[in-house]
């Protein structure tokens, strides 16, 4: 069987998550916003869930609004906004060109409801100037949306340098923190933030579950409304009838992520020197500046080689994709490594390989060096 290095679409959930989510299924099964005491015990659980996020993101328990995941709560920022924008009169949207679709496509719609959009080029390291996102921002600048992370290079973004500058101006900036929410903790703390999307599953957690924190200033929430109605659950943001038990495992895996941060980070770094050892041997060129990358990420190509080749060749030994998981099903090349200015033939044969503190080491070396032999290096 292959080991799993795709951990950037999903990773394997954390066993005491796991065991934590079952509990709760066969234990607390009211609904949260019932009056009675098995409604109370399930708030509780939600409740405590709201304060271990809050404990990672440096917010407030009223500042979490759950989803099914960061591309919901990517939607309900970008999508959310518009309403205030057409109101005020900003119709202006900033973000970069390697963005997650679920920031692109949303962007797209609003372009399409009269918004001018500006997309700001990443650099060759993959990174974004933060000079010129900022020199971009003008008065009538609704939002502008960076994410954390970049899914499919690991690069990691000047969040910081971005909420720095917009200090003095009124636009919203919203994080899309999937790929980096509980793996890094300063740049999401930084108050000038007012969105963040965030998803339990890229931390060991459950699928399906998810939240928006949306930060308050002066006791208001950022000026958003639902994309959906029906109930008015989460602060009249997100209606239905709130997961408990998805919840309750999300917040244990943000509290785990958090506290064995310095950890799990030593243990990626430990097989990241392997993974680095391995491309050279096969002659792999990396794409990006690898000391603004996160510990567990490696995008590269393998001269020879298609991405749908290296894909069949490592079947049964490394689980790998040729980018975002959520586009594969397009044949297009990657827009996040076309928009930093990397060209055929390394284009369509580049693969990303990601791994997390739950990846066996040993066995990892094992299964690399007979991908090794099946490439004929």
């Amino acid at each position: 069987m292959a080991i799993y290095l795709d951990c950037n679409a999903t990773n394997p959930i954390e066993p005491r998550v796991r065991e934590e989510i079952v509990r709760v299924f066969n234990s607390v099964y009211g609904n949260a916003g019932s009056p009675h005491e098995f409604g109370e015990q399930a708030k509780q659980l939600v409740s405590l869930a709201r304060e271990q996020i809050t404990q990672v993101a440096g917010s407030r328990r009223h500042e979490i609004v759950f989803t099914s995941g960061a591309t919901e709560s990517n939607n309900l920022a970008i999508l959310g906004a518009a309403a205030h924008g057409k109101e005020t009169g900003k119709m202006h949207l900033v973000s970069s060109m390697i963005e997650h679709k679920a920031v692109l496509e949303p962007l797209q719609a609003l372009r399409r409801q009269g918004f001018e959009v500006t997309l700001i080029p990443p650099q060759r390291t993959g990174q974004i100037d933060p000079d010129e996102l900022l020199h971009a921002v003008r008065d009538d600048t609704l939002l502008v949306s960076v994410m954390q992370v970049n899914n499919e290079t690991g690069i990691i973004q000047p969040i910081d340098a971005i909420a720095n500058g917009l200090m003095q101006s009124d636009c919203l900036l919203h994080v899309d923190a999937a790929q980096g929410f509980a793996k890094q903790l300063e740049p999401l703390r930084n108050p000038r933030i007012d969105l963040i999307s965030i998803s339990g599953h890229k931390i060991h957690g459950p699928q399906g579950i998810g939240a928006l924190i949306a930060r308050r200033k002066q006791g208001q929430i950022p000026p958003i409304a639902p994309l959906t109605y029906g109930g008015g659950q989460e602060f009249g943001l997100r209606p239905g009838t709130l997961p408990v038990p998805l919840i309750a495992g999300f917040g244990l895996a943000a509290q785990l992520a958090a506290t064995e941060l310095d950890q799990r980070r030593e243990h990626c770094l430990m097989i990241r020197k392997t993974v680095l050892a391995w491309a050279q041997s096969v002659d792999g060129k990396i794409h990006g500046e690898q000391k603004a990358t996160m510990p567990h990420v490696v995008n590269l190509s393998i001269p020879g080689f298609t991405a749908d080749e290296l894909i069949e060749r490592f079947h049964g030994l490394i689980a790998v994709s040729d980018g975002a998981a959520c586009t594969t099903i397009c044949t297009t090349p990657s827009h996040v490594l076309s928009a930093m200015g990397i060209r055929e033939p390394e284009l369509s044969g580049a693969i990303r390989l990601s791994w997390s503190h739950m990846t066996n080491h040993e066995e990892l070396k094992q299964k690399l060096l007979a991908a090794q032999r099946n490439l004929g290096r």
